[in-house]
């Protein structure tokens, strides 16, 4: 498996246990009688995810949420019901697409977790493929351009308050990152992260710029981690949108796919750009993008902790990128 991938929040499960959470969903007449019918999807970061081969030899995808007793971010709990109900809001709302959700168990009967199983999308993953070299570099664009589009229709969808997609929120963008920072910031100092700087320059900086944050008056759905590892394409079209356990109501422009603008290492965004229809931006929106980048960069450096990597790679990626975006 690839080490950057795996973290202690991977709630694995036995064969025994997989039948069971089959059998509850699909009913007995579905229950895999052979060994190997399930194969885990291994380039994911926080949740556990199955393909499971079913008995008349369909294909589904099994999600299952961390164990209760593994600590995670403050913004990371309860995250699976924050996916159901965006996936709920994305088919309701909007023409992208994305996978089916077949049933979901919020009981802990079966698991000490919420679980939910949904449709198995026949595709490539696109970041993969793009990675892999397997794809021309015409699709690769095209690509780029379509998941702009997809995600400006995303964040079309408006909402009621600033923050979290479940449960109570703000009443002003500023409020709810702001709260963001500082949930975030709090889990670093309380785990003992070493962030290679005083956690306080970081509530500096956002002092000195959050004015700029008072420009969004309305929240709308945010996706946030819309990266191509997040999309599949079959015959050069996107077919669907996955993994939506991050979004929450507030600013488009923070949107992972304009990460690119302020931190070049996550790729050039000149094909999502375009394909959302982003023009030049102004001096408000390009401090908003800089907090939006900053926020990002402590994420990376504290999850890591949480995620009980050995691999220094990202933690030391990601602490490269916090300098170079304080030095701005």
């Amino acid at each position: 498996m690839d080490a950057v991938t795996e973290s202690i929040t991977k709630n694995r499960q036995s064969a025994r246990t997989l039948r069971a959470m089959v059998e509850r969903a699909y009913g007995s007449g579905q229950v895999p009688q052979s060994d190997g019918f399930a194969e885990e999807i291994t380039h994911g970061w926080f949740n556990v995810a199955y393909r499971i081969q079913l008995r008349d030899g369909s294909q589904v995808v099994l999600k299952i949420a961390p164990p209760p007793d593994v600590e995670v971010l403050t913004r990371e709990r309860g995250m699976m019901r924050t996916e159901l109900t965006a996936l709920a809001l994305v088919r309701e709302r909007t023409t992208v697409p994305v996978p089916r959700v077949d049933y979901a168990d919020p009981s802990g009967e079966l698991v000490a977790a919420d679980y939910f199983f949904m449709e198995y999308v026949d595709a490539d993953n696109f970041g993969i493929a793009v990675e892999e070299g397997r794809l021309p570099a015409e699709v690769v664009s095209a690509g780029g351009r379509q998941l702009g589009a997809l995600n400006r229709e995303l964040n079309s969808i408006t909402g009621p308050h600033f923050g979290p997609l479940v449960g109570t929120g703000s009443a002003t963008w500023r409020e709810a990152f702001t709260l963001m920072m500082e949930d975030t910031l709090a889990d670093g100092r309380r785990a003992g992260v070493d962030i290679g700087r005083d956690y306080d320059e970081i509530r500096a900086v956002l002092a000195r710029n959050a004015h700029a944050l008072d420009e969004v008056d309305q929240p709308r759905f945010v996706e946030v981690d819309l990266w191509t590892k997040n999309s599949m394409i079959r015959n050069g079209r996107i077919v669907s949108i996955l993994d939506h356990e991050r979004a929450m109501w507030g600013d488009p422009l923070m949107e992972a796919g304009f990460t690119g603008i302020d931190m070049p290492a996550f790729g050039d965004p000149t094909d999502f750009v375009s394909g959302y229809g982003l023009g030049e931006l102004s001096t408000s929106q390009r401090k908003r993008r800089l907090l939006y980048s900053l926020h990002l960069a402590v994420v990376m450096i504290v999850e890591t902790v949480f995620r009980g990597h050995t691999d220094p790679t990202t933690y030391d990626f990601a602490r490269t990128q916090l300098d170079q975006l304080m030095a701005r």
